[in-house]
Parts: structure tokens; C-alpha cells; sequence
């Protein structure tokens, strides 16, 4: 296999893009020239049509040649523009986390959301990583839930998911910490669970680096030890986050940083599903 047999995916989705050119909005708080170069960058290179959601004022002082759609609560227009079908996908932008979040909840009726991130490694090797929330991937139900609902949509992107679930320490450090002992009982039963529902699943334990090698889609401990090893990835050790989609049927909505200022490839990326959702809907009608 080619590392992890993703490579062809990147130049898919910017194809996929392209050919949409989807009308994607884009959450805007504190705005800065970084920012609103990279969504700029994002609509000039085609991959969408971007309208920006924050204060007007704002972001005029800085100057953009974008749409803008003025409010202080970019939070909840963001969920408004993209319920009411205004937008094709949105992604959090610069928008408040939280707000986001919770807005997006209500809005659609959800009790929680799933995120789905695709990363870079220093070395260009993408994969796709969860949970990345601080608050998901708790228990042994939501990783299934999470492996069943991302494996569905790597395939939609025409990837065969290949499961790699990371524990907190080796088979040989049983019994040195309970904590440890629970995470590594957890990993052996997700692993298994995953291939009687007919996912390619293995447990790594501790050894990521191993993980990567052959896995496409990592799932880490909990959604402390994901989170932590996106900002790792993306903000310390040389690589790449393209984004956390929401795993949703109906809807297109990516989940970014604020940290960075990079949202180039996050907007291509809600622009290449908009496509693939299109492309879905035709199928089933």
C-alpha cells in the first residue's frame, strides 16, 4: 500500500472543489489580513464562492473584495445561513468554538456532534483523525459511533477506511496504571467490535507511529488525546489540518482553528463535500 493509501484523495477533493465552486460561508471574529488573505486565496484559486460572516465594519477596515454578511453573532448566522439553504457548506472560520457548536445543535436538533478531521503529517501523509473534540470519544459507544459514521464518509470520498485505534500504553504495560490497563481493554474491544461490523480495524496501543504506517483514519484514547495531537500536528510539528468536517447527512459544516489564520484548505475541503453531497442526492432520487 502507499503509506496509507490517501494521496490520490487530496488531489480529489481540490478536483471535486473546482467543479463545485460551492457558495461557502465563513465565520469571522477579530479579523486580520492573514485571515482574510486566505479565504480571498480560497475563492480566487476557484475551489468556492466565500461570503464572510461577521462584523461589516470590521472587516472593511482591513479591506476584502469577498461577500460579507454583517452581524455580531456569527455563531448563530453561520447555522441560520446554512439551514436556510443560503450557503452550500460554511466552515467555523474564526467564529467562537463553543457558540458554534451549540448553535449548530439546536439548529439542525442534534444532541452531539461528530467531527471528522483530516490531517498532514511534516512528511504530506494525510489521514483522518478522532475524536477531536474535548468532549467526545469519552466512552466505548461514542468511538464506535464515531468509527461507523467516519468509515461511511471516507468512503463516500472513495477511500477504503483502514482503522488504526490507539490505547494509552503497550500490551507489556499491563498493570502499571489502571487508567492504562482501562484504555488498553477499551482499544482491543473498539478494534474488534469495528471488524465484526465489517470495518478494517486494528489496535496499535501506545505506537502511533506504527498506526500511521498502515491506518488511515487514527482513533485516539479520548477526545483530550485527539485534540492534543491535532495542535501537535498542526501547530508544532510541521504539518497540516485541512479541517473537521461534522459527520452529517443533510448538511456540509467544517470545523477549523482559530489558530494559525489558514483557512484556504478548509473552504476547498467544505466545497469538495458540498459536491460529494449533491452527487449523493442525485444517487438516492
Amino acid at each position: 500500500m502507499e503509506k496509507n493509501g490517501m494521496y490520490a484523495l487530496l488531489e480529489a477533493i481540490e478536483a471535486r472543489a473546482r467543479a463545485n465552486r460551492a457558495r461557502v460561508a465563513m465565520g469571522i471574529r477579530e479579523p486580520n489580513p492573514k485571515t482574510l488573505e486566505s479565504a480571498w486565496k480560497a475563492q480566487e484559486m476557484g475551489y468556492a464562492q466565500v461570503v464572510l460572516v461577521g462584523n461589516k465594519k470590521e472587516i472593511d477596515k482591513i479591506g476584502t473584495k469577498l461577500e460579507v454578511v454583517d452581524t455580531d453573532d456569527p455563531e448563530k448566522v453561520l447555522s441560520e445561513l446554512l439551514v436556510s439553504r443560503k450557503v452550500d457548506a460554511a466552515i467555523r472560520g474564526t467564529a467562537k468554538a463553543s457558540g458554534t457548536l451549540s448553535n449548530l445543535k439546536e439548529a439542525l436538533g442534534m444532541k452531539r456532534v461528530c467531527r471528522l478531521a483530516l490531517l498532514l503529517t511534516a512528511d504530506g501523509t494525510p489521514f483522518f483523525l478522532a475524536p477531536v473534540g474535548i468532549d467526545e470519544g469519552n466512552t466505548i459507544a461514542d468511538k464506535l459511533r464515531m468509527i461507523t459514521l467516519g468509515a461511511e464518509h471516507i468512503r463516500r470520498l472513495g477511500v477504503e477506511p483502514v482503522v488504526g485505534v490507539l490505547s494509552g500504553g503497550r500490551i507489556g504495560d499491563i498493570g502499571r496504571d489502571r487508567r492504562v490497563d482501562r484504555t488498553l481493554a477499551d482499544g482491543e474491544f473498539v478494534a474488534g467490535r469495528a471488524r465484526e461490523l465489517g470495518i478494517n480495524a486494528r489496535h496499535y496501543t501506545i505506537l502511533i507511529e506504527d498506526a500511521i504506517k498502515e491506518s488511515n483514519f487514527i482513533v485516539a484514547p479520548d477526545g483530550i488525546s485527539g485534540n492534543l495531537i491535532f495542535r501537535t500536528i498542526a501547530f508544532l510539528g510541521g504539518g497540516d489540518g485541512l479541517g473537521a468536517p461534522v459527520l452529517m447527512d443533510d448538511y456540509v459544516f467544517v470545523d477549523t482553528s482559530r489558530v494559525g489564520g489558514h483557512f484556504t484548505k478548509a473552504i476547498m475541503l467544505a466545497s469538495a463535500l458540498s459536491y460529494l453531497h449533491k452527487e449523493r442526492k442525485k444517487v438516492i432520487c
